[in-house]
């Protein structure tokens, strides 16, 4: 079941989205080489709490960190640990989610660790951009589709692949809801956009194929060749004037 939001809703997601964006922008900040990825998770959860709201991932589903911390070939769901030190040339998907008087925001970022490959820095950029040209489709009267079909249009004409397996997701009082977001499809199908829906719109690409494995470990997916992945994410609210983007702080 879809669920709209009012604008007090909205208002709550907002705060939420806030909370959301700069946390990530404090892990962009201690994002070094060196660091491992239990303290850039510590350093998540300590500017969450700070802001008086919890970390939506942290026991979600029993997953053990606040952020979800991939590097390079990890697309998604890296679990933060002291033996993961990051190196100059990685390249770093920070995933955080903020739950603020019961609204969560939801939002992640691929970071440089360092000086990096000009292939890995194309790729970051075109993910990024794949994000953009979809909300732009993120429109009352359209469909699921168009955004899924942006992201990958975008995607593809540079030469990558997007993730099937995993998509973006409706969210608002829970993290996920419904619909879920793929970040493939055909302009004009899917579900209808209404004002009032509140989505994570998420694109993970990835430089070979678009498969991908699941780690001994339950949660890290990592690209099944071996070749990098990039993340970007923000939750949005759809209204009468348009995208809103609740978890952009800068």
């Amino acid at each position: 079941m879809i669920r709209l939001k009012n604008s007090e809703q909205i208002e709550l997601m907002k705060i939420a989205g806030r909370i959301t964006g700069e946390a990530l922008l404090v892990a962009e900040e201690a994002v070094r080489e060196g660091i491992s990825t239990w303290e850039l998770d510590r350093i998540i959860r300590a500017y969450i709490e700070k802001c008086g709201a919890k970390p939506t991932f942290l026991g979600y589903g029993g997953f053990p960190g606040s952020a979800c911390i991939s590097v390079n070939e990890e697309v998604i769901h890296g679990i933060p640990s002291k033996k993961k030190i990051l190196r100059e040339g990685d390249i770093v998907k920070v995933d955080v989610g903020a739950c603020y008087r019961g609204y969560n925001g939801d939002s992640a970022r691929t970071f440089p660790v360092g000086k990096i490959s000009d292939e890995a820095t194309r790729l970051i950029e075109v993910t990024k951009q794949s994000f953009f040209e979809a909300v732009k489709h993120a429109l009352v009267g359209n469909r699921i589709g168009d955004i899924g079909s942006a992201v990958q249009d975008c995607a593809e004409a540079a030469g990558y692949s997007v993730v099937r397996k995993y998509v973006g997701h409706g969210v608002g009082a829970e993290l996920h809801e419904d619909p879920e977001v793929p970040n493939f499809g055909t302009k004009g199908r899917g579900v209808r956009i209404y004002s009032g829906m509140t989505l994570a719109i998420e694109p993970m690409v990835n430089q070979g194929t678009a498969d991908v494995n699941v780690l001994d470990n339950g949660w890290t997916v990592v690209t099944a060749d071996g070749k990098l992945s990039a993340h970007y994410e923000h939750s949005i609210a759809v209204t009468d004037n348009g995208p809103l983007l609740l978890t952009d702080v800068k």
